[in-house]
């Protein structure tokens, strides 16, 4: 694939319509890993200057940071990596359930050995990687960086430095505007090789702290816009993380892990005998558009969603009280709502923030202690879970299990056992944090909250997390290392409380949707997608997510106000279509003509569902320049392929607005218009796979299912 190394075709492998190509450097014994659709194995151009880059990198300290004016810029390529470490074999092994196992073995000649592992599941859309470091000497080692993947060789579909062609993808996100796509030139980036391909340059980027989705997504997606190729990534990783794509010659590199000591104070100390194991990254590479790149890669949290709790194979609706009593919940207002919905196809109530206030404190600074209002539940709190449930809901209780609030006793009472940092306890505006490696904070959090569960009988869990640790916290040899570890313990924590209380359904929530990574999805059943709860851009942001986490796990909150005319309640109730249905708000004041319209929305989605948990999306209309004051439309088409069952979910926003959307379908949809969702007759009709809306207004929601 070069003409500046010697390398020669390792070993290839076929993974669905994915090709993972290793070549061996002979001369220093780096191997470098390419990937590439199995179909275009043959449009390989020979002619790029690609020297190959490592599909292992690593530092040690002590050894040579890289040169060339990249210090502060990346640890790519640093010494450990070009001068020690060698390739010593591979080894494949298949099993019968259709997976495969790729473990190629390195020898970092000072007694340190490096297993890069690739996973593959027949079936599966993408593959998972990590790497292993084992020091085998008789000294301590301390790595600096240590990355889970390295995708070298991008692109080998065009000749040199394929000017012009490159794209680089990423997901940016904030509290409340989650999820918008960002696509930049490499030429932008000033990511093309200098004049003498000497000089390297790298665009490094990810987050630091405990909340993993906070001004990116962990991922990134590389196309080639002539070959119609996208290469992605995503990272399971609940700490500070980052992602880089370097360049020195004519060939892109993607790599990306733990955020290392330059970018997120991490050093690691692996004592003889040890070993250190990466966050997993999910990989997939594609002949199409970074729309279905990205799904390909939410698709790896599918499994477990389906062997998740029973009751959430059919995405019932639920019922969040946080936005009727806002953090005031208590057995007499429950009961006012639970009659108001009585009647309505909602299987889960959830008690949000609030029940453990104590008086003339707000629940936002009082969380830790957990101990039930007895003004708010006079006989206990266990007793309005009992009157839950007698209304035919499974009854869901909030915590925050990691923070604590400046005015709860646990700030200042166990200090002891909350996080420090340069010894001093570590603190923001309103709240600290449990140290979850302390085996007491384990115990003393199963007795706040898995039993709180058991004993009520609480078949759901929502988590929040409202702050970030920020950089990292003592008891490790680095800030970060010991930010990892607690992360780690966290979630550990959550595990024990699905072993412990089988069958619970577990929320994601992180301020909204500042945890939406591939590691807590796979533990939970569905996740907060965002904070924008009453806001115009809900669809925007729900749309956006369909691009990092899977619909059926995305909770789509309809916050239904009583003032709200039937054109405004349409518009939110046809946001709730793009994912789950949480209802919420002045239940107990609507009228009939509003209810009519929330029932329709309801009937609507329990006839969408299969296609919410199973489809494709597609995304029409333009991109717009602002979610806080949207203009024009946007159309979402999920479509499932297989059973021809089709949903259109249509938002228009200010003007300028078409009188008429035209919508061309892809292949494979429904074939005629089964049923419309709309406050008020809306003209829709199918015409040779063209989907025609006429009649458009501004700030309407519409839902169209298409069967064949």
């Amino acid at each position: 694939m070069g003409e500046s190394v010697d390398r020669e075709l390792l070993s290839k492998f076929d993974f669905g319509d994915m090709q993972l190509r290793y070549y061996l450097e002979t001369e220093k014994r780096r191997v470098v890993l390419a990937v590439i659709p199995v179909h275009m194995e043959h449009e390989i151009q020979e002619y790029k200057f690609s020297r190959g880059d490592s599909m292992v990198q690593y530092k040690v300290l002590g050894d040579a940071y890289p040169a060339s004016y990249v210090g502060g810029v990346t640890m790519h390529n640093s010494g450990t990596t070009a001068e020690h470490v060698a390739y010593e074999r591979q080894e494949v092994s298949r099993e019968d359930a259709g997976k495969t196992e790729v473990r190629t073995y390195f020898r970092d000649g000072r007694g340190y050995g490096i297993c890069h592992v690739v996973r593959w599941q027949q079936g599966d859309e993408y593959f998972e990687c990590l790497v292993e470091f084992r020091n085998e000497s008789d000294d301590d080692v301390t790595l600096e960086h240590l990355a889970s993947f390295c995708i070298n060789e991008i692109t080998p579909f065009q000749k040199g430095d394929a000017r012009n062609t490159m794209l680089l993808h990423r997901i940016r996100s904030k509290w409340s505007q989650e999820g918008r796509l960002i696509s930049e030139r490499i030429e932008d980036l000033q990511l093309e090789p200098s004049w003498c391909l000497w000089s390297p340059h790298a665009e490094r980027f990810g987050q630091v702290g405990s909340q993993p989705v906070r001004k990116y997504f962990p991922f990134m997606a590389v196309e080639d816009t002539k070959a119609g190729v996208v290469w992605g990534v995503q990272l399971a990783h609940e700490a500070s993380w980052q992602m880089e794509l370097y360049r020195r010659d004519d060939a892109l590199v993607m790599d990306g892990g733990l955020a290392d000591r330059e970018f997120g104070h991490w050093m690691k100390t692996i004592e003889p005998g040890g070993a250190f194991v990466t966050p997993t990254a999910i990989v997939s590479v594609f002949q199409g558009s970074v729309d279905l790149l990205c799904q390909r890669l939410a698709t790896a949290a599918k499994r477990c969603v389906e062997a998740g709790p029973e009751s959430e194979q059919e995405l019932p609706i639920l019922f969040n009280e946080y936005c009727t009593t806002w953090g005031l919940p208590s057995h007499e207002n429950i009961k006012g709502i639970l009659e108001a919905i009585k009647d309505k196809p909602i299987q889960y109530f959830v008690i949000d923030c609030g029940w453990f206030v104590e008086e003339g404190v707000d629940w936002s600074v009082s969380m830790g202690d957990y101990v039930p209002s007895e003004r708010l539940f006079p006989k206990g709190i266990k007793y309005t879970a009992d009157m839950i449930r007698e209304y035919g809901m499974k009854p869901g209780i909030w915590f925050e299990i990691d923070n604590v609030g400046h005015r709860s006793h646990a700030f200042s009472d166990f200090e002891e056992h909350l996080l420090t940092r340069d010894g001093y306890t570590l603190t923001t505006e309103t709240r600290r944090f449990w140290d979850m490696r302390d085996p007491w904070v384990q115990e003393h959090l199963a007795e706040l909250v898995i039993a709180r569960l058991k004993e009520c009988g609480f078949g759901y869990m929502k988590m929040d997390y409202n702050e970030t640790i920020g950089i990292g916290c003592d008891g490790a040899e680095s800030l970060g290392e010991g930010l990892r570890q607690n992360m780690e313990a966290s979630m550990a924590f959550i595990e024990r409380v699905k072993r412990e209380v089988p069958g619970i359904v577990l929320e994601n929530c992180a301020s909204g949707g500042h945890k939406l990574e591939p590691l807590m999805m796979r533990l939970c059943s569905m996740a907060s997608f965002s904070d924008a709860h009453e806001c115009e851009e809900i669809p925007l942001i729900a749309a956006n997510l369909h691009r990092c986490i899977l619909p059926s796990q995305s909770q789509i909150w309809a916050v239904i106000r009583k003032n709200y005319d039937a054109k405004r309640i349409g518009y939110i109730m046809a946001s709730t279509f793009l994912g789950r249905m949480c209802l919420s708000g002045d239940v107990t004041e609507l009228d009939e003509g509003q209810w009519r319209v929330i029932d329709d929305a309801m009937a609507f989605y329990r006839d969408v569902s299969p296609v919410i948990k199973n489809g494709v999306t597609y995304f029409y209309g333009e991109k717009l320049p602002s979610d806080r004051h949207p203009q024009g439309w946007q159309g979402i088409v999920r479509t499932s392929k297989e059973d021809r069952l089709t949903l259109v979910v249509i938002h228009t926003f200010a003007g300028p607005c078409p009188e008429t959307i035209r919508i061309e379908l892809p292949k494979g949809c429904g074939s005629h218009v089964e049923a419309v969702y709309s406050y008020r007759d809306q003209a829709v009709s199918l015409e040779n796979g063209v989907l025609v809306i006429d009649h458009v207004k501004e700030w309407e929601g519409m839902g169209i299912y298409l069967k064949s």
